[in-house]
This record gives structure tokens, C-alpha cells and sequence, in this order.
């Protein structure tokens, strides 16, 4: 369709919590909160062992350049304007496909905040040209990832070994794979759907 859009919007809100757009001048903030999450980060995230400022710094400039590529849509999530943690869109499972991925800050764990940063994604996932499908893959021991599709509505669609065995200490090298496609999500009529900002088109 004509207007579909190429990119989902810089700046979400849903519910109490705002996505938005990584910027280079969230270094501080994104860099404090991956410092202050990292003792729930290790065991699940390979990056975190190598986490210090400059890779910071590089992840936002990639994150950057994959905004403009089409690659992948990373976002801050925010809560009462705070960088809580990470989330974004990524075309890595094929065509027609986008995964979320998301992380957040200890702090704010367990008030279902993540669970309303994935269903903003996924809103705005559906509404991009050729998606038929938005998938989360988790590994099988972190089971509070998994939590957040299975409160979503996602179909668990296959459990496999990867390749090599777990890549981060606390995985067991099984990956689930939670998939909507986009007729489930229209179907399904949630309450409250995710929305661009104000000033947003």
C-alpha cells in the first residue's frame, strides 16, 4: 500500500512506557543503565561481558546506521523520560520477518513494562511493507523472556539446539521461538494499540 510506512516511528507510547529512537547523546544514560543491569545481563546477553563505554558508543552508531539501512530499529525504553533499558526490530529472521529483542534495567522488572515495550514493537512492526510475521527468541532457562510473548499471545512455534551450545553462562543452548503472524495480531483486537508520539506523522 501506498502508505505504508518504511521505518515505525521515532517516538512510541503505550501504556506507561515511551520507546524512542537511540540518539548518540543517550551515551550517559544507555551506559549507566547497562553498567547498573549488568549482574542481569551476563547470564543471558554475550555483549554484556564485553561492556564498557566505547562499546557503548559503537552499539549506538550501529544502531544508527542500521536505522538508515533497514537492518534493525533499536529503541530506548523510557519511563517518566529514564532510559530503563533496550528493545528494537530486527531483520534477522528472514524474509517477511522482524525479531523483538529487549532488555531492562533491574530496577524496573516485574511491572510488565517490557511486555508493553514488545507489543508497541510489534504494532509498529505489522504496519511496515511485507511483514507477515514477528517472532522472540529466547534461550529455554531464561524463562522471564519468555514470559513476556506468552502474555502476548505468541505461539510457541519450535524449541532446537543451537549450534555450539550456549554462547552466554546462564543459557542452556536450547532456543524457543515465539511467532505472530499478522493476521493473529489483527485478530486478536488488542485494547489498547500502540501509537505514534505527538508530533509524530
Amino acid at each position: 500500500m501506498d502508505d505504508e510506512p518504511s521505518a515505525p516511528a521515532e517516538s512510541i507510547r503505550f501504556d506507561r512506557v515511551e520507546l524512542r529512537r537511540w540518539h548518540m547523546n543517550d551515551l550517559d544514560a544507555l551506559d549507566r543503565a547497562t553498567t547498573e543491569s549488568l549482574d542481569t545481563l551476563l547470564p543471558w546477553m554475550v555483549w554484556a561481558a564485553g561492556h564498557n563505554r566505547q562499546a557503548t558508543a559503537d552499539f549506538l552508531a550501529r544502531t544508527h546506521d542500521d536505522w538508515e539501512t533497514g537492518e534493525a530499529f533499536g529503541y530506548a525504553i523510557t519511563s517518566g523520560g529514564a532510559v530503563i533499558g533496550s528493545c528494537g526490530l530486527h531483520r534477522r529472521i528472514g524474509a517477511g520477518g522482524l525479531e523483538i529483542g529487549y532488555w531492562i534495567h533491574p530496577r524496573w522488572t516485574g511491572q510488565g513494562l517490557v511486555t508493553m515495550a514488545a507489543a508497541a514493537l510489534a504494532g509498529q512492526g505489522f504496519r511496515l511493507p511485507g511483514v507477515d510475521r514477528v517472532e522472540i527468541h529466547h534461550d529455554a532457562a531464561n524463562t522471564a523472556s519468555g514470559a513476556v510473548p506468552f502474555r502476548l499471545g505468541f505461539t510457541e512455534v519450535e524449541r532446537f539446539h543451537v549450534p555450539g551450545g550456549p554462547a552466554a553462562p546462564g543459557e542452556v543452548g536450547i532456543d524457543v521461538v515465539w511467532r505472530m503472524t499478522v493476521d493473529q495480531w489483527h485478530a486478536a483486537q488488542p485494547v489498547s494499540r500502540p501509537t505514534r508520539a505527538a508530533g509524530q506523522a
